[in-house]
């Protein structure tokens, strides 16, 4: 996947994930994962480590573009720094 599609792909998720914020950006699910199928506009919420969000959306849709990110956070996972938290 070229970089120019990486960025679209990102860019289309943080737009639907703005509208549906407010509904998940909750105390109890922040550090969780949302995966956002960026066609359809699904999005599914599941822990850390299990990918249960990814896989929910996959199930449903087996060709769907799908991005992931960490509530509440700026990356999903930090490499040789820390993860940044962002306001509710």
């Amino acid at each position: 996947m070229s970089d120019t599609l990486l960025s679209s792909h990102l860019a289309q998720a943080r737009e639907l994930y703005e509208r549906f914020r407010s509904d998940i950006e909750t105390p109890q699910n922040v550090g969780k994962l949302v995966s956002i199928d960026i066609t359809t506009g699904n999005y599914a919420v599941g822990d850390d480590n299990s990918f249960a969000a990814l896989r929910s959306l996959r199930a449903r849709n087996p060709q769907a573009d799908i991005v992931t990110l960490r509530i509440g956070y700026n990356a999903v996972y930090a490499l040789g720094g820390v993860l940044e938290r962002t306001t509710l």
